[in-house]
């Protein structure tokens, strides 16, 4: 089996946009087409990639880091692992959710997203 890779980090921005252009000009980042959402902006160096998502007032999440995600060869595998150290097995993300196939979370509640096809990954 080969190791997981970290693949993406997910931020909550009060502007999407304004972040990105940050990241585009500050580390020569591209912006990804969005076809999901107008007020998102996925960032990437090529191979890693930063989605910067939408902060709202009334969410229940601060802004700041939402989540992170791996690409790995077998889910099963992992969940395994996972279960080993008394946390939920990952749980399948709906359809609509076209960056990963799976989201867990690790012991102190981080959420991270798993997907075994590198398209998925984000």
């Amino acid at each position: 089996m080969g190791k997981p890779k970290l693949r993406h980090l997910a931020l909550f921005a009060r502007d999407p946009a304004k972040l990105a252009q940050f990241y585009v000009d500050v580390f020569d980042m591209t912006i990804i087409p969005d076809s999901e959402s107008t007020t998102a902006r996925h960032v990437t160096d090529g191979y890693f990639t930063l989605a910067i998502l939408p902060h709202r007032l009334q969410g229940s999440a601060a802004h700041g880091l939402n989540h992170f995600g791996f690409v790995v060869d077998d889910i099963a595998e992992m969940s395994a692992k996972m279960e080993k150290h008394g946390v939920e097995s990952p749980k399948e993300r709906p359809a609509d959710r076209p960056f990963a196939e799976y989201r867990a979370v690790d012991p102190e509640g981080n959420w991270f997203d798993l997907a075994e096809h590198e398209e998925r990954a984000g």
